[in-house]
């Protein structure tokens, strides 16, 4: 079975950092593309952060220059390094895992909470 188990959230101050991770099991980590996305009540869900099979990166503006995405192919796992966390960074963040051949496979996580708060 296909799974995807994000870890790492917590409440943290403005200004503060923290470090997610998402464990992939059940298929071929290697052969997807690995993004972050995030969602606040009453928001759109939205792409953070992109790292494809190859290895590049993508950004959203509003987290570039504080996040990074990172993947470790040898442990099924995705990273996102967030930096000068500010409160409207707050949101359920999901890693997400998708890839096109031989057909668009599409899975999600169940979810971490970031809080950024005083």
């Amino acid at each position: 079975q296909v799974q995807l188990v994000e870890s790492g959230g917590d409440l943290v101050q403005p200004g503060g950092s923290l470090r997610l991770s998402c464990a992939a099991s059940g298929f071929t980590f290697i052969n997807y593309d690995m993004s972050w996305y995030r969602q606040a009540p009453g928001k759109e869900r939205e792409l953070v952060a992109i790292i494809r099979e190859g290895g590049t990166l993508n950004y959203a503006n509003s987290v570039k220059g504080r996040f990074s995405i990172s993947r470790d192919n040898a442990k099924a796992t995705v990273y996102l390094q967030m930096n000068s966390l500010k409160p409207e960074d707050t949101a359920v963040y999901y890693c997400n895992a998708k890839t096109y051949y031989p057909r668009i496979q599409d899975y999600w996580g169940q979810g971490t909470q970031v809080t950024v708060s005083s």
